[in-house]
């Protein structure tokens, strides 16, 4: 029996591990070309954007463990099956659920990382993720000064530096005329742009201020303090439920007047996160009773294939259609419950003789 389990365990591996590089390499691909944009419109350089866009890779593989692991296992199991291996095996006195023991050894493996990937890795890589994506759109590292040039910050924004050393600046000239009832002009001799939680600022120290509106007004500051407004850091980010941990999220439902969409995003997410792996085994379970019951019957099914691609449909659609509906803790826990009672009624369904 164990001969057995190594010839499916390798099969499985060497499927798994290859449409997981595929699919995920494909779906990579696509996040980069979908985020172009910061190399065209933002001006960062390649190294920044890559690594920018390495960060989406923890979440593309959670999302899509499920569905490699059921393509792996109906590809290696209908395969065993077509070249009259499964017969074999069976005719020797194995079952069906101790063919299916390696795929659901495998299955359990890939659920335990699922959950490990959902409740810590892809949190941390998502916040990171945002909190870079402000950065390189909004923050420093996008905003480069050129020294004895006009830099245009932001539109009605203007700075020109005389000489740039990092963030520091000196002899600065900066105009504002966003607002077109105050138009400002600031002359300073030295200059410093920093970031804060609001957005971009820029103090600079020793110098004077023009500004008009209905009356010209003029005068001199040892340091001033000007806001950009480029962007918040809090607007930008708006609710993001994937870039807060678990334990925050559980925290944030016990926020008195929290939106009911905010409650909703943050039960859907809790459900992805700690219910979504065990599809893993679901998946498994009634991929592998529906082929190997089936290649039990007289005539063998050609359609059992077919089958259970169309149950992974249904189970995968019901899942996430009730994971957007819970609204409550006693919706999430009739959720998991259901979780459970597919589980059971599947491996009931392939160990039943």
């Amino acid at each position: 029996m164990k001969i057995i389990d190594r010839y499916f365990s390798r099969q499985l591996v060497a499927i798994f591990v290859m449409l997981l590089l595929i699919l995920t390499g494909l779906a990579w691909t696509m996040q980069i070309m979908s985020m172009m944009k910061f190399l065209l419109n933002y001006g960062i350089n390649f190294a920044s954007f890559i690594g920018l866009v390495a960060l989406l890779i923890p979440f593309i593989i959670s999302i899509i463990i499920p569905f490699v692991t059921f393509i792996a296992i109906i590809f290696v199991y209908n395969k065993t099956i077509s070249d009259n291996e499964a017969s074999v095996m069976m005719a020797s006195g194995l079952s069906p659920a101790q063919l299916a023991r390696p795929a659901l050894w495998f299955a359990g493996i890939l659920t335990a990382l699922n959950l490990v990937l959902n409740l810590w890795l892809v949190p941390i890589s998502q916040n990171y993720f945002y909190d870079t994506q402000w950065n390189l759109r909004y923050g420093l590292a996008h905003l480069k000064v050129q020294e004895s040039a006009f830099t245009n910050i932001t539109d009605g924004l203007v700075v020109y530096v005389d000489k740039v050393s990092g963030h520091d600046m000196s002899q600065v000239m900066l105009s504002d005329t966003r607002n077109p009832n105050t138009e400002m002009v600031i002359f300073a001799e030295t200059g410093k742009l920093v970031t804060t939680p609001r957005g971009l600022s820029i103090v600079m120290e020793n110098g004077s201020l023009q500004a008009r509106n209905n009356s010209m007004i003029t005068g001199t500051f040892d340091t001033f303090d000007m806001d950009l407004n480029v962007a918040t850091r809090e607007n930008s980010s708006s609710f993001r439920v994937r870039r807060h941990s678990t334990r925050e999220l559980i925290e944030f439902l016990d926020t008195p007047g929290l939106p009911e969409k905010n409650t909703k995003m943050i039960f859907n997410e809790l459900a992805n996160r700690i219910c979504m792996p065990f599809m893993n085994l679901i998946l498994a379970i009634v991929c592998t009773a529906v082929l190997l019951k089936t290649s039990l019957l007289r005539r063998r099914a050609s359609f059992s294939p077919a089958l259970a691609v169309l149950l992974m449909a249904v189970l995968m659609t019901l899942f996430m259609t009730s994971a957007n509906m819970l609204a409550s803790w006693h919706d999430f826990y009739m959720f998991a419950a259901g979780i459970v009672v597919v589980l059971v009624i599947s491996g009931v369904i392939l160990y039943k003789k």
